[in-house]
């Protein structure tokens, strides 16, 4: 299973469109999607340590996949591969 983080703010349009994207994702890949907030304590860490300027911060099993607009083509391709193996 796939372990995503995705890091977000309020009022983020890219946010948004991120947690509607690994909704439909979860429904056809096994993904764990925990979602942090970069205000939080464990988000301004996660910000401070992955160097992203902006959010949403996508983390697929502790690795900075994306920021901004989440790249579905691309995750897809991506999930695809790890189901393979």
């Amino acid at each position: 299973m796939t372990q995503i983080v995705l890091l977000t703010k309020v009022d983020c349009h890219f946010c948004d469109q991120a947690k509607e994207t690994l909704d439909r994702l979860a429904a056809e890949y096994p993904l764990h999607v925990r979602e942090v907030a970069l205000d939080s304590a464990e988000g301004r860490a996660l910000a401070a340590r992955s160097g992203a300027p902006f959010p949403p911060v996508a983390f697929l099993d502790g690795e900075v996949f994306a920021y901004g607009r989440l790249p579905e083509h691309k995750l897809r391709q991506r999930l695809a591969r790890a189901a393979i193996v």
